[in-house]
């Protein structure tokens, strides 16, 4: 249990509304951002499910300041997805504050900097977790961002580069001195992906070490993962891996830091949240492709499920929605 400014921080292990910027907040229960999952359509559930705020996928800001249709599609923002924040990557400083630009006209609520990604293609370009290497430059970003927007500017980074690194500290005050209204940390540093233990004893030290508001990331899987976060002196919880195939997850945090119980989402009501999000994803992206986006994560949605082996087979095959609906028909029942 860590103490800030004197206080005991368990008093603060609870749902409450935060402001980020002059963004207010109504919890402090986030979706994290991840490629390839967190589009419009899933963004809209985790909202639904109780989330405070959602993220966008990364955006390159490479491709937007050269016009690419398909990075600018990202960007896109539905109404019933607010608050909701914008991730942009890239190296350059121009092109980042272009990028933040660009969220803003989107009607982006923030516009949060992706300084924590550990995908080889990101680092080799200097950008994601690369730019913890070269806090001058993610601080001449940050500041480039702010002074181009009115939304506030956000970042997301990681612990360190490899175990036993604590750069938080360090990448944190940069952050505040560059005028970023909010941090997102992930608790394993870059080398470990998304796997294994998340360092709270280096989080705790990164969120004494700023008055701006930090979110802890990281292996949140419920109520007791995020009030861990919460008594490192963590403002907040950002949620990724376990909100994929229960958005709801959100609520269920709630409910478990407010002292009460929340039952877990059965089957039925997982498969009909997920008949949801097809038909969310057909009115984005045309039935067929909506489906054809959505084989990514049909595995998550269906794992633990009977038959669920020949049921995912079935679904890479499908193109309507009907067709969606007759196979997990089987599902939503009870």
């Amino acid at each position: 249990m860590t103490q800030k400014n004197g206080l005991n921080e368990s008093r603060f292990a609870s749902l409450r509304p935060l402001s980020i910027g002059g963004v207010r907040l109504k919890n402090n229960l986030a979706l994290a951002p991840m490629a390839g999952i967190t589009n419009a359509a899933f963004r809209i559930l985790a909202v639904e499910g109780g989330a405070g705020l959602v993220v966008t996928e990364m955006v390159s800001a490479e491709s937007l300041k050269y016009g690419n249709k398909k990075s600018f599609k990202m960007l896109e923002l539905l109404p019933g997805e607010h608050p909701a924040a914008i991730q942009v990557f890239g190296a350059d400083p121009s092109s980042m504050a272009l990028a933040a630009q660009a969220a803003e006209r989107a009607g982006a609520d923030l516009v949060d900097i992706n300084a924590g990604c550990p995908v080889k293609k990101v680092l080799r370009s200097g950008a994601g977790a690369a730019l913890m290497k070269t806090p001058l430059l993610l601080g001449d970003i940050i500041s480039r961002m702010v002074k181009s927007v009115k939304i506030p500017v956000t970042v997301k980074f990681r612990v360190g580069l490899t175990i036993g690194e604590n750069l938080g500290p360090l990448l944190a005050r940069v952050c505040e001195e560059a005028g970023a209204a909010a941090i997102t940390l992930h608790g394993r540093p870059a080398s470990q992906f998304h796997t294994g233990p998340v360092n709270l004893a280096y989080m705790a030290e990164t969120a004494a070490a700023v008055k701006i508001p930090v979110f802890g990331n990281g292996g949140v899987e419920d109520a007791a993962g995020a009030r861990a976060m919460l008594e490192a002196g963590c403002a907040g919880a950002a949620v990724g891996r376990a909100a994929v195939f229960n958005p709801a997850v959100f609520s269920e945090i709630a409910a478990g830091l407010s002292g009460g119980l929340s039952a877990p989402l059965s089957t039925a009501a997982r498969m009909k949240l997920f008949l949801r999000f097809l038909e969310l994803n057909a009115g984005i992206y045309g039935e067929e492709h909506g489906l054809a986006r959505a084989r990514k994560l049909v595995g998550y949605w269906l794992k633990g499920l009977p038959g669920a082996a020949g049921a995912r087979g079935a679904f890479m095959r499908l193109k309507t929605l009907k067709e969606a609906e007759a196979l997990l028909i089987q599902y939503t029942k009870g």
